[in-house]
């Protein structure tokens, strides 16, 4: 049986579903079996970052009993992406997607869930689907209390928090150090991506950062 993680932050901006793409990336080049999906009902963007413009099949339809969960699968370089509708068409209850994820994580070592950047049933629902969760920060006040809530929010829920990734991280003066950001989250920094351009170029080119540039140091941290 594999191992659920939701990518959660409550602020839009800090990178998140980047980040869920370059960690799963990542994962993957250990060979391990890597399933993303999109828990960002509202406003999804996980296949837009893989180029996948018009799937066939989405979450909305598995959520609504359209269809199978492995017809939403599509197969991208080493690793799977269920994406969810842009464009939705139906009404879909948020909270079934634990079950569907529990039907389909025994064909995989690692499935994350990139969730929506808000707090609300959505991000709920990626909490009660996951094993434990990642919060992704950047190193600011406004984000920090952002990160704060969220690790309140899920030590209330009872789902285990993995730790922090800093994403976009300038190594500047003006920055919350990591440090202070571990003291007063009380959760570790599992991962510090430094602010990179490639990062947008990799994006340009639906590919992961990692894999766009496997020897620079944001991806030296995902590994």
């Amino acid at each position: 049986m594999g191992k659920s993680l939701g990518i959660i932050s409550l602020k839009g901006g800090v990178g998140k579903t980047s980040v869920t793409c370059a960690l799963g990336a990542a994962i993957a080049d250990f060979d391990k079996r890597v399933l993303l999906v999109d828990g960002n009902f509202s406003t999804p963007h996980l296949g837009l970052h893989f180029n996948i413009i018009e799937p066939k099949v989405t979450l909305h339809e598995v959520l609504g009993r359209e269809a199978n969960i492995n017809e939403a699968i599509n197969r991208v370089d080493n690793l799977d992406v269920i994406p969810s509708s842009v464009y939705p068409s139906e009404k879909i209850n948020p909270f079934q997607l634990r079950d569907r994820i529990k039907f389909i994580k025994k064909s995989y070592d690692i499935v994350l869930i990139d969730s929506s950047p808000a707090l609300g049933e959505e991000t709920l629902s990626v909490m009660l689907a996951s094993d434990g969760i990642i919060i992704v920060t950047t190193p600011d006040f406004p984000t920090l209390s952002t990160t704060l809530k969220a690790v309140k929010i899920a030590k209330q829920r009872g789902t285990p928090i993995v730790g922090l990734i800093m994403n976009k991280v300038y190594n500047r003066r003006f920055e919350i150090p990591l440090k202070q950001i571990e003291e007063f989250a009380e959760i570790p920094v599992l991962a510090v991506i430094p602010y990179d351009i490639n990062n947008l170029k990799a994006l340009s080119k639906f590919t992961p950062s990692t894999s766009f540039k496997p020897k620079s140091e944001g991806t030296k941290e995902y590994r």
